[in-house]
């Protein structure tokens, strides 16, 4: 689990719901210029925007990558 300084609780990347590109990256090994590409490629599937900003939807995202055989 990652520390903060501050009094906010830290939740595990593994039971967010939705996680940043750099997040995602570290989670599911995959290069976060892919992770971009790949949301780019399939708008609307596994990620929304906030404001400049994706956030993959981690359980859309885990379905996606078994249903598919290459990313």
């Amino acid at each position: 689990m990652i520390q903060s300084n501050s009094n906010e609780p830290v939740v595990p990347i593994s039971e967010k719901f939705t996680l940043t590109l750099r997040e995602a990256s570290v989670y599911f090994g995959i290069g976060e210029k892919k992770i971009r590409r790949l949301i780019e490629d399939n708008p609307g599937n596994f990620a929304l925007q906030n404001g400049n900003r994706f956030l993959v939807i981690r359980p859309k995202f885990e379905k996606y990558l078994c249903e598919t055989s290459t990313i």
